[in-house]
């Protein structure tokens, strides 16, 4: 009875230690792996001479705590060696004060139309003859 336990056991043990030769990534692994991209993002975008703000606008899903860890690390490598950075290709995104606003309510109502034929409607408002 105790030799099909012991067999049945280590063949698991055997299975689940070689996930690691099938490609099976912990996640731990997949967090570091995360955390090293935020990083290396943070850091390009310093380099780029990017404010963090303009890093955390084109980089959305990357975490942002290891965005800034690799921003302020190349900052302070740039700043020790003295190198300047390098002018980005691709443009700062768009700020909010520049996006076109949407029109208001409060705008006055379009002129009424008055071409001799069924009066016509301006913004929801039954138009008066003139006659």
């Amino acid at each position: 009875m105790r030799l099909p336990a012991l067999v049945l056991v280590l063949t698991a043990t055997g299975l689940l230690g070689g996930c690691d030769l099938l490609g099976i990534e912990s996640s731990s692994d997949t967090r570091a792996r995360s955390d090293a991209e935020a990083k290396a993002v943070g850091s390009a975008c310093r380099h780029a001479m990017r404010a963090i703000e303009d890093c955390y606008t084109l980089n959305p899903k990357a975490d942002k705590s290891a965005v800034y860890t690799g921003w302020r690390e190349m900052d302070e490598y740039m700043r020790e060696n003295k190198l300047e950075g390098v002018a980005p290709s691709v443009p700062r995104p768009a700020t909010a004060a520049s996006k076109p606003k949407p029109p208001s309510e409060d705008l006055p109502d379009e002129e009424i139309i008055d071409d001799g034929k069924k009066p016509h409607k301006a913004a929801g408002h039954a138009a008066k003859p003139t006659h």
